[in-house]
C-alpha cells in the first residue's frame, strides 16, 4: 500500500517517455517536422531526468535510513514531501521505526549505567580481562583492594606481587584460588574466583575476589579455641591422676620427718598399694602418648594418589572387609550404583578409609534397632558431581552435637577415639570435595560424599 501510488506515478511517466519516443519517432521519420523533434528530444530528456531524479530521491531515503541504523545515528527525521503523498506512510513508517530504536538505545544505556553502578559500588573486586592481559572493565573495590588507582594491563598487578599476573592468567573457568600478599605493610588474603566468556568473538576472564583475612583469622581463633579445649580436656583428665598418684606414692615412699629424707619401711600392703598406684600411672601415661600419636596421625595424612576407578569397585572392598561385622549384627546392607559403569577419580585407598569408618558409625547407630539397615548408593547430581552416601535407619544425630561431629577428638561413643569423621573431612578436602550429614534422631542418617 504504501509504495502503490510510487508504482502508478512511476508507469504513468514511463509510459510519458515511451509516448513521447513514439510522436518523436512519428515526427522525424513520417512527417519530417525537424523543430517539433528536437522539441520532443528535450522534452523526453527533461522527462527521463525527471524520473532519474524522482527515483534518487527514494534511493536517498532509504540509504539516508539505513545509514541511520548502521551507525546508530536516531537523530534523523523523516519528513521531506518533495515525492508526494504516496511516501507520507514511508516517511510516517521510517520514523515509527528510528523511535524504536532510539527507544530500545536509550533502554539499553539506562540498563548499562545501571549495571556499571552495581559493579562500581559492591564491595567484591572485579577485574576483566582477555586473553592478552589487557583489562576491559576494574571497579572500585578492585582499585581500594589492591591500592591501584588504575589498571590497563593484568601484568601491572606485579606491583602488588610479582607472582600475581601469573597466577590471574593461568586461572580456568570455575577456579577458586586463595592468594597471600602484602600491601603496604597490610597481610590481605584474597580469595579468587574465575569465570570465562566470550564477547565480539573474543575470550574474556571475569575474577571476583575479597579480602576474606578477617573472616579466617576469626575462624582460625576459633578452631584453635576448640582445638585447645579438646586437647586441654584429654590431657588433663590423664594429667590430674598422674600427679595425685605420683603424689600418694611419694608420700608412701618418703619419710620428710627427720634432716634427711628416708625411705620409708614398707609392708605387703603398701607395696600393693604403690605397684597399683604406679600401674595406673603407666596406663595413663601410655594413654596420654596414644592420643598424641593420634593427633599427630591427624597431620600426616598422605597425599592421594588419583586413579581414575569404578565406584562398583570401591563397594565392592568394603562388602567384603565388613561382611563379618555385619552378618554378626544382623543388618540388611544394600549397594546401588546409577548408572553401574559410574567411574570416579579418586585415591581408592583414602576413599575406601573414608567409607569404612561411615560404614561403621552406621553399624553402631543401627545396632540396637528393630530392623538394622545400611545403604550404599553412588550417583551423578544435578551439578555432574559423583555423590556417594551412607545411610542408616539408627538412632540419629542429636541435634546439640551435630556440629561438633567433625571436631578432632569429639565423640559421643563410649569408646570411640573421635579422629574417624574428621579424618574423612580432611581427606575429602583432599579430593577437592566435601562431606556433610542430614540425621533426624530416631530415625536415621545420611552421610553424603560429593567429588
Amino acid at each position: 500500500m504504501i509504495y502503490k501510488r510510487f508504482y502508478l506515478v512511476v508507469i504513468f511517466r514511463v509510459l510519458l517517455i515511451v509516448l513521447s519516443t513514439i510522436v518523436l519517432a512519428y515526427l522525424a521519420v513520417v512527417v519530417k517536422h525537424h523543430i517539433s523533434s528536437v522539441i520532443l528530444i528535450i522534452l523526453v530528456a527533461l522527462q527521463t531526468w525527471s524520473l532519474i531524479i524522482y527515483l534518487n530521491q527514494t534511493n536517498k531515503k532509504l540509504a539516508t535510513f539505513f545509514d541511520s541504523i548502521r551507525h546508530s545515528d536516531f537523530s534523523t527525521s523523516f519528513s521531506d514531501k518533495s515525492l508526494g503523498k504516496s511516501f507520507e506512510k514511508l516517511n510516517t513508517s521510517f520514523n515509527v521505526v528510528i523511535n524504536e530504536f532510539k527507544k530500545n538505545r536509550a533502554e539499553k544505556e539506562e540498563n548499562y549505567y545501571y549495571l556499571q553502578t552495581v559493579v562500581q559500588h559492591i564491595t567484591i573486586g572485579i577485574i576483566c580481562f582477555n586473553r592478552d592481559g589487557v583489562v576491559d572493565m576494574v571497579n572500585i573495590a578492585a582499585r581500594h583492594t589492591l591500592k591501584m588507582t588504575n589498571i590497563r594491563n593484568i601484568n601491572e598487578l606485579s606491583l602488588v606481587n610479582d607472582d600475581l599476573p601469573e597466577t590471574l592468567m593461568k586461572l580456568k573457568s570455575g577456579d577458586k584460588v586463595l592468594v597471600k600478599i602484602i600491601i603496604d605493610d597490610e597481610l590481605k588474603q584474597l580469595s579468587f574466583y574465575t569465570t570465562e566468556f566470550r564477547m565480539r568473538g573474543e575470550d574474556y576472564t571475569l575474577v571476583a575476589f575479597q579480602d576474606i583475612h578477617a573472616e579466617l583469622e576469626e575462624k582460625e581463633i576459633e578452631s584453635w579455641q576448640k582445638l585447645i579445649r579438646v586437647l586441654t580436656h584429654e590431657i588433663m583428665n590423664s594429667i590430674t591422676p598422674i600427679s595425685s598418684l605420683a603424689s600418694t606414692v611419694n608420700t608412701m615412699l618418703i619419710d620428710d620427718n627427720g634432716e634427711k629424707p628416708l625411705i620409708r619401711e614398707l609392708d605387703e600392703s603398701d607395696v600393693g598399694s604403690i605397684k597399683l598406684a604406679l600401674d595406673t600411672v603407666q596406663n595413663r601415661s601410655q594413654g596420654l602418648l596414644s592420643f598424641v600419636d593420634i593427633y599427630r596421625n591427624l597431620t600426616r595424612i598422605p597425599k592421594p594418589n588419583f586413579r581414575y576407578f569404578p565406584v562398583s569397585e570401591c563397594f565392592d572392598r568394603i562388602e567384603q572387609l565388613l561382611k563379618p561385622k555385619i552378618e554378626s549384627h544382623n543388618i540388611v546392607c544394600s549397594r546401588k550404583v546409577f548408572p553401574q559403569d559410574l567411574m570416579l577419580t579418586a585415591d581408592p585407598d583414602l576413599l575406601d578409609q573414608v567409607i569404612i569408618n561411615l560404614v561403621l558409625n552406621s553399624i553402631d547407630a543401627v545396632k540396637n534397632a528393630v530392623n538394622p539397615k545400611i545403604s550404599l548408593v553412588a550417583y551423578s547430581n544435578q551439578n555432574n558431581k559423583i555423590t556417594i552416601e551412607v545411610q542408616d535407619n539408627g538412632t540419629g544425630i542429636k541435634q546439640d552435637i551435630i556440629d561438633k561431629i567433625f571436631f578432632p577428638f569429639f565423640t559421643s561413643k563410649e569408646n570411640g577415639s573421635g579422629i574417624g569423621l574428621s579424618l574423612s573431612r580432611q581427606i575429602m578436602h583432599l579430593h577437592k570435595g566435601s562431606i556433610w550429614v542430614k540425621t533426624k534422631p530416631g530415625e536415621g542418617s545420611v552421610f553424603t560424599l560429593t567429588f
